[in-house]
C-alpha cells in the first residue's frame, strides 16, 4: 500500500506508533531537498575535507615505498613458499627493485630514488606498509577500495561522507571526481547508489571545460532564477500528494545547485588565476607533470572553497599503474608524471595553513608482485602493499605495519581497506558503526560489519 507523505507523517503524530517512520522521512526528506546543509559529526574531527590521489592499476611498493633487501639477496630466486592459487598468470621467480632507496628528511623514512620530492615531504607523511585487500582483479578491487563492497554497487566513500557531513559550500559538489580517461568500473567508483543521487561524485573529465554547461542562457541570471522558482512550485504541487519520491526531490536540488554552480564553479576550476609561482610549483605546461599538476592544483582551489571531497584519478590511459610487463620503462614516467604535482599539493596546502585540517590520501586498489611476470613486470597483488597519508590529525613521519622480508604477505599491524576507511571516517568526525542509511529492509555502512580506526597513526 502506498502512502503520501502527509499521511505518512499525520498517522505518526495520532499516535499509531509511527514516529521512528517519521523521523526518518524527515532525515530523508532534509537529505534530499538540502543535501549539502552542513550536518553535525559524531565526534570533534580531525580534518575537514579528503584529497584522494587514486592510482589506478597498483602501483609497486616494493619499487615505491616498502625496500626489501632480501628481494636484492635472492633476485631470480623461487618464492620459497607457495604463491596463493588466484593468479591469472604463472609468475616466476623473484625480482629485485631496479631502483635504490635512501632514507630521509628527519624521521628517516626509505623511499625510492623514484619519487624524490614526495620523499621531500615524508615528514609530514604516514606511510602504511601493510595494507592488504579481498580481490585480485582490478574491477573488484577498485570497488573495494573506493565503496566497501568488491561484487556489488555500493556508495562510495566521498557519497558517504557528503551524506553524513554535508559540504561547507552551497554552490559547489560536495564530491567530486577528475579523471581525464575511463578507469575500471568507471562510474561505480564514485556513484552514490541507494543513496539520494545528489551525493553521487561530479565528474571532470576535460581540464581546461571542466564542467559543461555552466553559463545561463543568454546570460541573464534573474531570468534563470525566476524560471528555476516557478519550476520548483509546480514541481513541489505535484509531489504534494504522490508516494515520496527522493528521485524528484533529488532532481529539484540538482536544478538549485546547477544555477548557484553558475556563479561560483567557474572561477573555482579556473587555475589560471593561479600566480606563476604557483603554476610552476605545480609543473604546469610542463610536458610531463602539466596533466596531473592541473588535477593537484584543482583539487586545492576546490577543498580551499569549501568542497568536501576530492578524488583524483591519474588516468591518462585506462590503468596507468598496471605494470605487467615494461615497468623498468613505464614505471619511472609514471612517478615522474606525479612526484612533483603531489608534493607541490602537500607543500601548498601546508604553505596556507589548511594540511592540519585537509586529509591527503594516496595509493591505487592494490599492490604488485615482488615476483616477476615475464621478464620485465609484476602482477597483481592484493596480500600485502602500501598506502600513505597526510595531513588531517595523521602522525606524519612514520611507517605503520610491515609486510615479510619478499614484501608478499602483510605481517605486522595489518590494515584491511575496511580498517582504513575506518580511520578517514573517524579523522572526518564520523563513527564508521553510526553512519548507516537504511535501504531494502537493513543498515547499510561503508565498512559493512568490519573495520578498526588505526589509532596508532593519529596525531
Amino acid at each position: 500500500m502506498n502512502f503520501t507523505r502527509r499521511e505518512l507523517l499525520a498517522s505518526a503524530g495520532s499516535g499509531f506508533g509511527l514516529l521512528a517512520l517519521a523521523d526518518m522521512l524527515a532525515a530523508e526528506e532534509r537529505a534530499v531537498t538540502n543535501p549539502y546543509a552542513v550536518r553535525q559529526p559524531h565526534h570533534a574531527p580531525r580534518a575537514k575535507r579528503v584529497i584522494f590521489l587514486y592510482m589506478p592499476g597498483g602501483p609497486s611498493h616494493v619499487d615505491l615505498f616498502d625496500p626489501k633487501p632480501r628481494l636484492a639477496t635472492d633476485n631470480g630466486k623461487p618464492l620459497p613458499f607457495e604463491k596463493p592459487k588466484l593468479f591469472r598468470v604463472k609468475t616466476g621467480n623473484l625480482l629485485a627493485s631496479p631502483w635504490k632507496f635512501k632514507k630521509h628528511g628527519q624521521s628517516g623514512v626509505e623511499v625510492s630514488e623514484l619519487l624524490p620530492r614526495v620523499a621531500s615531504c615524508i615528514d609530514d607523511i604516514c606511510v602504511i606498509r601493510s595494507m592488504h585487500a579481498d580481490n585480485i582483479n582490478h574491477s573488484g578491487a577498485a570497488l573495494q577500495m573506493c565503496t566497501g563492497e568488491q561484487a556489488f554497487s555500493r556508495p562510495s566513500i566521498g557519497s558517504w561522507l557528503v551524506y553524513g557531513l554535508g559540504t561547507e559550500n552551497q554552490n559547489l559538489p560536495g564530491f567530486v571526481v577528475v579523471s581525464p580517461a575511463d578507469v575500471f568500473q568507471g562510474a561505480q567508483l564514485w556513484a552514490s547508489s541507494f543513496l539520494p543521487s545528489a551525493f553521487q561524485g561530479t565528474l571532470v573529465r576535460d581540464l581546461k571545460n571542466p564542467i559543461a554547461n555552466l553559463s545561463p542562457p543568454l546570460g541573464n541570471f534573474e531570468s534563470q532564477r525566476a524560471k528555476l522558482d516557478a519550476l520548483r512550485q509546480l514541481n513541489e504541487f505535484h509531489k504534494r500528494d504522490r508516494t515520496i519520491d527522493s528521485a524528484l526531490d533529488a532532481r529539484i536540488a540538482s536544478f538549485e545547485l546547477a544555477f548557484r554552480m553558475q556563479r561560483e564553479a567557474p572561477e573555482a576550476f579556473d587555475i589560471s588565476r593561479e600566480s606563476n609561482k604557483t603554476l610552476n610549483l605545480y609543473g604546469i605546461n610542463n610536458p610531463a607533470t602539466d596533466m596531473f599538476g592541473r588535477q593537484c592544483l584543482m583539487a586545492r582551489r576546490l577543498v580551499e572553497r569549501g568542497v568536501r571531497f576530492v578524488q583524483l584519478f591519474d588516468a591518462p590511459a585506462n590503468n596507468a599503474w598496471d605494470h605487467h610487463g615494461g615497468i623498468r620503462e613505464n614505471l619511472p614516467k609514471r612517478c615522474a608524471a606525479v612526484d612533483g604535482p603531489i608534493a607541490a599539493l602537500l607543500i601548498d596546502l601546508k604553505a596556507r595553513g589548511m594540511l592540519d585540517d585537509t586529509l591527503v590520501l594516496w595509493g591505487g586498489e592494490f599492490g604488485r608482485t615482488p615476483t616477476a611476470e615475464g621478464t620485465d613486470g609484476r602482477e597483481h597483488h592484493p596480500f600485502g602493499f602500501t598506502m600513505w597519508l597526510a595531513g588531517g590529525g595523521i602522525k606524519g613521519g612514520m611507517t605503520y605495519g610491515t609486510t615479510d622480508e619478499f614484501g608478499w604477505h602483510a605481517q605486522d599491524n595489518k590494515v584491511h581497506v575496511h580498517d582504513l576507511h575506518a580511520t578517514i571516517l573517524h579523522l572526518m568526525g564520523i563513527d564508521h558503526e553510526k553512519l548507516t542509511y537504511r535501504f531494502s529492509g537493513r543498515d547499510y555502512r561503508l565498512t559493512d560489519v568490519h573495520g578498526n580506526v588505526v589509532r596508532r597513526i593519529l596525531a
